[in-house]
């Protein structure tokens, strides 16, 4: 058998290297060392699906700029999901609303064209300057349908929140910009039947909006 030169094993080590590089390019984002998975690579939609006018803006921000023609919050095909299913996470992200905003975060779907009544949503609202005792489900950080914050902490809009939302068992809790706004079981709730894991989503309410460094840690 005629063995290789050093010179072609050399260029069959680099073929091999780069090979790798590329299938670790098309797979999954490695977790940083706290755990966080980022779920948008600030490029395109990769990993992603939709029917809606997001788009990659630049610096990061991903955006919806809805196009003539698209309104209301049913055109659920027009949400963005992620192609893959969570059950108990940690979600990290910023939003930015123009004034009069709306959106949502959806979690543990089972039927993404019918989210509302199969899975849960996190309201993004702008709830600037609403009392922390008129708060409904459906103000900012509320669980639509199931409670709402405690408390206001909502930024104006124009400007950058940061959520957090933790999902374990049957608890859920939401921090939102550094303050505790929920935390509920959802045994005790009208939500207690709804799947323990499903399609995770960000909602196209027909209005304009952003989000940027969007991360999830699954949890054990």
């Amino acid at each position: 058998m005629k063995l290789a030169s050093p010179a072609r094993w050399f260029a069959l080590a680099l073929l091999a290297v780069a090979a790798a590089v590329v299938t670790d390019a098309g797979s999954a984002t490695a977790a940083d060392k706290d755990g966080f998975v980022t779920l948008f690579n600030g490029k395109d939609l990769q990993g992603w699906k939709t029917t809606g006018n997001w788009y990659a803006e630049g610096d990061g921000v991903l955006a919806i700029k809805p196009r003539p023609g698209e309104s209301g919050w049913q055109r659920y095909d027009a949400y963005l999901w992620h192609s893959k299913e969570y059950g108990d996470f940690v979600l990290d992200l910023e939003f930015k609303l123009p004034p009069g905003g709306n959106s949502g975060v959806f979690f543990r779907v089972g039927d993404v064209k019918n989210p509302v009544e199969t899975g849960f949503e996190i309201q993004i609202l702008d709830s600037l300057g609403k009392p922390d005792d008129k708060l409904t489900h459906h103000d900012n950080g509320g669980l639509i349908r199931t409670a709402a914050p405690t408390k206001n902490a909502s930024k104006p809009a124009g400007e950058w929140n940061r959520m957090i939302v933790t999902a374990k068992g049957q608890q859920l809790k939401v921090e939102l910009n550094g303050q505790q706004i929920m935390d509920i079981d959802l045994s005790q709730t009208a939500g207690k039947d709804k799947p323990a894991r499903g399609a995770l989503g960000l909602q196209d309410h027909g209005l304009p909006l952003w989000f940027r460094n969007i991360r999830i840690k699954e949890l054990k």
